[in-house]
């Protein structure tokens, strides 16, 4: 019998939530400690899983922890390096489990937790995780026990912006930012990325910061994507060594909290995801006005920017450091998918309609009466974005240009190619 111990960090403090209990992953079922549902006012970890007495199903338990791991040639690697079976969820989960998006940590039942501290990376072992493809990055993955969920070569680091140093997490610490390398995934990927970013900023559409690391003279193999988790926060009156402690915000994405296992994050058939998306907000956010309205100009703003990547995971909620509120989180993943010629399916149905060639301002009216959106209100924000989308694109690729990244010039140009 395996027994894996789930907390949360509430404030800077763990607290007990529950245990994973069975033979395998196949019949492991989660439940709740008495103890934390006995503490006034608490929330579920996901919507996914309401406070209840006894046991979650094997899928329903499934559902949410999976989605806590990477995906992919990462999910195989760390197999690989941890000499489990890749579809073993939880053998992977207890190597990973304590550092993850979010607040959430799993971990053996007898398991021995280190000493929080950070280790300073020297110049070329950064190097090296530009260079050295997702072989590398694995290899940090299973030296600082840190799940992060998609398909791409990334790690958790630290950042100590006024040194300019990067710091290893080990034992507890918590990462800072997710760094991403770029010659393992798509051609100008990172420039892709933060080109597509920063016009979203410009746009109006919460994002967190981001930068391209340059390790040398700006190459795919010597270049990395940081961004700032907007799941951790600083503060400035604790300290991990002479290090800002990072405090852990509870986050889930949309699949986990509207119980989609990881496998079906991209819509096959028409069931509604759009329409679950916002009714998810409007019965669970703290703000569901304003956060109906986020989630509709995020979905204009993929279409516009030509991204078919946009499924369920790549939406998310972030809960308060109090645990008590809960909101749509920043936008993240945002990539024009469209000038490397993948697919030209979108990642969920808009209106009733998957191809993205074949969206347009029609088939988004139909989309607002779906979701229950009024029509003047949501068009009015389609065609604000719309009139925007060409100028913020030039704004933010000049910015990158004079920044010396002069490459992203002609990504630019694939770019408007394809979407306009």
């Amino acid at each position: 019998m395996k027994e894996l111990q789930v907390s949360i960090e509430i404030e800077g403090k763990q607290c007990l939530v529950g245990v994973i209990e069975g033979k395998n992953c196949e019949d492991a079922r989660f439940k709740y400690a008495d103890e934390y549902l006995s503490i006034p006012g608490i929330r579920p970890i996901s919507i996914s899983l309401p406070l209840k007495k006894g046991y979650f199903s094997p899928r329903e338990t499934k559902c949410f922890f999976e989605g806590l791991l990477p995906e992919g040639f990462s999910r195989r690697a760390v197999a690989s390096w941890a000499k489990v079976d890749e579809s073993d969820y939880l053998a992977i989960l207890e190597k990973l489990g304590q550092e993850c998006l979010g607040a959430i940590c799993v971990q053996g039942s007898e398991e021995n937790i280190n000493r929080s501290s950070y280790e300073p990376l020297t110049h070329e072992q950064v190097h090296a995780l530009a260079s050295e493809g997702a072989t590398k990055s694995t290899e940090l993955l299973m030296e600082t026990h840190l799940s992060l969920t998609g398909a791409s070569g990334k790690v958790g680091l630290y950042y100590d912006s006024l040194k300019n140093q990067w710091y290893l997490p080990k034992g507890r610490a918590a990462s800072t930012h997710i760094v991403k390398q770029s010659h393992v995934r798509l051609n100008r990927i990172v420039l892709n990325e933060q080109l597509c970013m920063l016009t979203a900023k410009k746009m109006g559409i919460d994002v967190p910061d981001s930068f391209i690391v340059n390790l040398g003279n700006g190459s795919e193999t010597e270049i990395l994507y940081a961004t700032r988790r907007y799941d951790r926060d600083l503060h400035s009156d604790i300290f991990i060594g002479d290090l800002e402690c990072p405090f852990r915000l509870h986050q889930e994405d949309f699949a986990q909290a509207m119980g989609i296992p990881s496998p079906e994050k991209y819509e096959k058939d028409n069931t509604s995801y759009m329409k679950r998306m916002f009714k998810l907000l409007n019965d669970y956010s703290s703000n569901p006005v304003e956060d109906r309205q986020k989630l509709w100009n995020r979905i204009v703003f993929n279409y516009l920017i030509g991204n078919t990547d946009c499924h369920v995971k790549n939406y998310s909620l972030l809960y308060s450091s109090d645990f008590k509120s809960v909101r749509l989180a920043p936008a993240y993943d945002i990539v024009c998918t469209r000038i490397y010629g993948t697919t030209n399916e979108m990642s969920f149905y808009l209106g009733g309609e998957p191809d993205i060639t074949k969206i347009n301002r029609d088939t988004f009216i139909q989309a607002a009466g779906e979701v229950g959106l009024g029509e003047k209100f949501a068009m009015k924000n389609f065609d604000l974005l719309s009139d925007k989308i060409e100028i913020c694109i030039d704004a933010a690729a000049d910015e990158l240009n004079q920044m010396g990244f002069q490459d992203v010039l002609s990504v630019r140009d694939a770019m408007k190619k394809v979407i306009f």
